[in-house]
């Protein structure tokens, strides 16, 4: 129980934050099947897409660094202070923000087929 009562907070914070990260992760995701992943010929490029990297860089760069600006205090605030690594912490709180994002790119290929 108090392992419940050291973690909790860190953990509902990482995942509400994780729901605000879809919009960066998602849009991340577009950019990589559309350029890098698509120059390696794993994926093929939106035919209407003729404007170039420059606009998925002044989209992404800011939207990361909010996002990070926003990520990295709240979790200094919310770390557990007695009987967890620094560097354990980091590694859940970085999975549970990612948590969201992989439940609904589960969902959507569940539904999409």
């Amino acid at each position: 129980m108090e392992s419940v009562r050291r973690w909790g907070p860190s953990v509902a914070v990482n995942l509400v934050l994780g729901v605000v990260a879809v919009v960066p992760l998602w849009l991340s995701m577009m950019f990589a099947a559309n350029y890098p992943l698509a120059e390696l010929g794993l994926t093929s490029r939106e035919p209407t897409d003729n404007d170039g990297m420059l606009p998925w860089a002044m989209l992404l760069a800011p939207l990361w660094a909010a996002f990070l600006a926003l990520w990295i205090p709240v979790n200094a605030l919310a770390r557990p202070e007695s009987g967890v690594s620094t560097r354990r912490y980091w590694a859940v709180g970085s999975g549970l923000v990612l948590t969201p994002m992989a439940v609904l790119m589960t969902l959507f290929v569940l539904v999409d087929g």
